[in-house]
């Protein structure tokens, strides 16, 4: 089985081109790059540090044309799909061994409100402010609402 699902940002704008598919329709070929979170621990103290592993994605025809729409740097994304190898023998010669991921399905991981936010710094949402909380730090439950309760 060969099945990988990451979450992640992209790196760049993805890149998109068109080729001749084998029935003659023009077929979209859409190549990024997502970075994902790894946590790991630095120390046995510091638990918090974070850094990214980068994969190399490539999304064909009906993904690769919603990536070319919808997908830009910074969003945020589910790739579900499977690992091939990717390995080429370069100018000098020299065997070059990678994996690029094979996108078989793409979802947005974040709203566009918070995909914005993320990008384009703190924007204060307009919901409305939590109701202030009795002595006891309980909310206060509204007159006759008891017995609309489906529990009593």
């Amino acid at each position: 089985m060969n099945k990988v699902i990451l979450m992640g940002r992209l790196t760049r704008d993805p890149e998109v081109r068109y080729t001749q598919s084998r029935n003659g329709d023009q077929l979209a070929v859409a190549r990024f790059s997502l970075a994902v979170d790894r946590r790991f621990a630095r120390n046995s103290q510091d638990n918090s540090d974070t850094s990214a592993d980068f994969f190399n994605c490539t999304a064909f025809g009906r993904q690769g044309e919603f990536v070319e729409k919808y997908l830009k740097q910074g969003t945020k994304v589910v790739v579900c799909g499977r690992i091939e190898n990717d390995n080429y023998t370069n100018k000098n010669g020299e065997k070059v061994y990678s994996v690029r991921v094979i996108a078989e399905e793409i979802e947005f991981a974040e709203s566009k409100a918070a995909s914005q936010q993320s990008q384009g710094g703190y924007q204060p949402s307009s919901a409305p402010a939590p109701q202030s909380a009795s002595p006891d730090d309980f909310m206060s439950v509204p007159e006759g609402i008891e017995n609309d309760l489906p529990f009593k």
